[in-house]
């Protein structure tokens, strides 16, 4: 008579060949497609015989959706070993040679992974919007992984990620755990990519990607994308152009610290495996827990980066940032103006130059708060969120009331997520600063970071907002801003200090749902000490980002430019302020090129340059829904030539605005050919008109000449730009 234990392990054989079987294991199953459509794009996904499931086709989509199934077909490249060159999310320690998309290890201490196709489903979100799910599964361990892929039709944009959960009798840790793992065939790849750092954001920077891993990614916990933004583009076959030229824009939609690996395998394929940071974060995942990743975020074009980034920002506007489709308001920073020191005499002051300069709202910025540590400098009172009583006896509100008699709004700036050591929270509240115990505080600009994984942290950061909303019921607008990165990572709440970068970023977002969700309308902007946080996970919450603290208007004109890929105009705060050696006009031009805002001394203004700014707040409240709405055009990049040149065109092609400026001053340099048009109706007939010139200034525009469409796009226009006009504003408009 055979043992118990005889009978048991014959059972536990047949149950893992039923699994394997119903796997397709055990037979050949039949090929599964399943393509990801949107109105011009295809992401193709194959179900193979043995329930692999993979990527075969990213590009341009089929006429006929039957033929994708032909696709692997056509290439005859090498011997593909494991079945997973093309996964669609690459497990790692059972047949994989490359980087893996996720890394576990199971309750038992196995390293090893094995990810087979169960099943998928599709739901229609909307006319626009489809969301497919498809459930993977390891046939050994009790292991699941769902991969989502949220298509957005119109657009052309696809956001994809995963959830993550296990059934086994323990925990099970993720070493690696990828939102997405794209796939794409081509004869060469290019890589633009950006760097910077405070004051030089986004920098390009494009390369052609070789054999191995390429590697973008952030370590700083906060202000992640300070020296490394989260947005990228990848040309295939060749540098893409702004109209030519094959190109896919990928973007982490994630707050903290990412890491995107680019592989050229041996095939010579691409293999893109973008989400969180793993550094430093092996995530303990409980049986029945479902860890979920941020969203990649991608599009792709075969006509080109303008085409690419308008889909973007079509996208970004209808679905993702705050009140994209609405209105912004116009204001005045008085941080340039008075910088730490002001009192309620002088706000008074600057509050009547919001009225006379003619926009909506007065922003108050750094310096309004701390008592037993003022805050005179930076290097006190963060954290203490209570008016000074010298500087404000009669505290905000009656800042709020002075404006609403002068007829503007009144804003407010914060920085809640940090403290500053010399300061009454970091004295009570210890430990709830992120710092190692035993080791020497390290500061970034003079301050520390608060502890956002910490419950008790983020009742305090939501309570910063909700008293100033709940004291302040005519508070109109925030200045979020994060100006420290993390040093000495280390969580006095967490048990589990590997989980603190996620958990950290999870807290933030949580603080920001709560502010949502009882002030849903209040505009807010988004600083990071200049552009350090911005992404689309962060743009649900914000109605606009400061792209940097650098407002030289020459500099912006460049930094503008490459944010302008991946965002839209309505979302890009820009201030006229002092900075550069360009006259005023040029100055507001270009912070016209999106949210326009002014940190000014207006009484220091001569009465043109005053003349000037009011009627040019005037000329932008008519031309901002173009400005905001409608399609961008980059027509001269201020790279490859004396000219920069940008056109707004809106949807029906019959309102335009182009912004046009000399970036040389070398001399004779301008605008020595006509600048070729993009986008409008070819039969249709236009006027062009000089707008925003400078008191007393004539322009040479003959806005009296009629010209076709098809003229402008095939011989273009000439803006006349030259030393003598530095910045020249056109308004488009079809002749009616």
């Amino acid at each position: 008579m055979k043992s118990f234990k005889q009978i048991i392990s014959k059972v536990k054989l047949l149950v893992l060949f039923i699994i394997l079987y119903g796997l397709g294991l055990g037979v050949k199953a039949q090929t599964i497609i399943i393509p990801v459509e949107t109105a011009k794009n295809a992401l193709v996904l194959q179900v193979g015989s043995n329930r692999d499931l993979n990527a075969i086709y990213f590009g341009e989509k089929l006429l006929n959706s039957a033929e994708y199934s032909q696709i692997p077909g056509t290439f005859k490249q090498t011997e593909d070993y494991t079945s997973l060159l093309n996964s669609a999310y690459t497990p790692s320690g059972s047949r994989n040679l490359m980087e893996p998309a996720i890394t576990v290890t199971h309750a038992d201490g196995n390293n090893s992974l094995d990810l087979r196709y169960v099943s998928h489903q599709i739901k229609k979100v909307d006319d626009d919007v489809s969301l497919l799910s498809i459930l993977l599964k390891d046939p050994v361990y009790n292991f699941e992984v769902t991969l989502f892929y949220k298509s957005y039709f119109k657009e052309d944009v696809i956001e994809q990620w995963t959830e993550i959960r296990h059934k086994e009798k323990g925990n099970v840790v993720l070493h690696k755990y990828a939102s997405a793992n794209l796939y794409v065939k081509a004869g060469s790849y290019w890589l633009n990519q950006y760097h910077g750092d405070w004051a030089k954001e986004m920098q390009p920077e494009e390369s052609q990607l070789t054999h191995g891993i390429k590697t973008l990614d952030t370590k700083l916990g906060t202000r992640a994308n300070l020296f490394q933004p989260s947005v990228f583009m990848i040309s295939l076959n060749q540098p893409a152009s702004e109209d030519e030229g094959s190109v896919l824009y990928g973007a982490m939609e994630w707050s903290g610290n990412f890491r995107i690996d680019l592989e050229v395998d041996y095939q010579d394929n691409l293999r893109i495996i973008a989400g969180m940071n793993n550094y430093a974060s092996p995530y303990t995942l409980k049986p029945n827990e479902t860890f979920s990743t941020p969203a990649f975020l991608y599009t792709f074009s075969d006509k080109g980066k303008g085409e690419a980034s308008r889909k973007l920002q079509s996208w970004a506007r209808n679905y993702r940032l705050l009140d994209g489709k609405g209105t912004r308001l116009t204001l005045l920073n008085n941080w340039e103006s008075t910088y730490f020191d002001f009192n309620e005499n002088k706000l008074a002051e600057l509050l009547k130059d919001t009225k006379k300069l003619g926009v909506d709202l007065f922003l108050l910025d750094d310096g309004w708060f701390g008592n037993k540590y003022p805050r005179n400098d930076d290097r006190a009172g963060l954290g203490d969120w209570q008016e000074n009583k010298s500087k404000l006896p009669n505290g905000i509100s009656s800042l709020v009331k002075e404006a609403q008699s002068n007829g503007v709004k009144f804003g407010i700036w914060i920085e809640p997520e940090m403290v500053n050591s010399k300061s009454e929270l970091y004295e009570k509240h210890p430990d709830w600063v992120i710092k190692q115990p035993l080791r020497e505080e390290h500061y970034f600009r003079n301050q520390l970071v608060l502890d956002l994984s910490n419950p008790k942290v983020q009742d305090f950061v939501y309570g910063i907002v909700d008293k100033l909303f709940m004291d302040n019921p005519n508070l109109a607008y925030i200045k979020w801003d994060c100006n420290a990165v993390i040093y000495n990572a280390y969580s006095a709440h967490l048990n589990n200090q590997s989980h603190f970068y996620i958990d950290y970023v999870k807290g933030l977002y949580k603080v920001l749902e709560r502010i949502r969700s009882k002030y849903p309308k209040v505009p807010m902007m988004l600083c990071s000490g200049g552009g350090g946080r911005v992404d689309y996970a962060a743009l649900k919450y914000f109605t606009e980002f400061w792209p940097s603290d650098n407002t030289d208007p020459l500099e912006r004109i460049f930094i503008q430019w490459e944010y302008s890929y991946f965002y839209p105009a309505i979302s890009s705060s820009n201030h006229v302020t002092d900075w550069g050696k360009q006259p005023i006009k040029f100055r507001t031009d270009v912070a016209m090129m999106g949210k326009l805002g002014f940190d000014i001394v207006v009484s220091k203004l001569n009465g043109n340059d005053l003349k000037f700014c009011q009627d040019a707040i005037q000329t932008y409240d008519v031309m901002k829904p173009v400005i905001w709405q409608g399609d961008q055009y980059r027509l001269a990049n201020p790279r490859e030539g004396s000219v920069a040149s940008v056109l707004y065109l809106n949807a029906e092609k019959s309102s335009g605005v182009i912004f046009n400026y000399l970036v040389n001053n070398r001399y004779g340099e301008g605008s020595k050919r006509p600048i070729l048009l993009k986008g409008l109706d070819a039969a249709q007939k236009y006027k062009l008109k000089e707008v925003n010139l400078y008191p007393g200034v004539n322009s040479t525009i003959d806005d009296s000449r009629i010209y076709t469409g098809d003229f402008l796009m095939k011989v273009g226009f000439n803006p006349d730009v030259n030393a003598g006009r530095t910045s020249v504003v056109l308004q488009l408009d079809e002749l009616r």
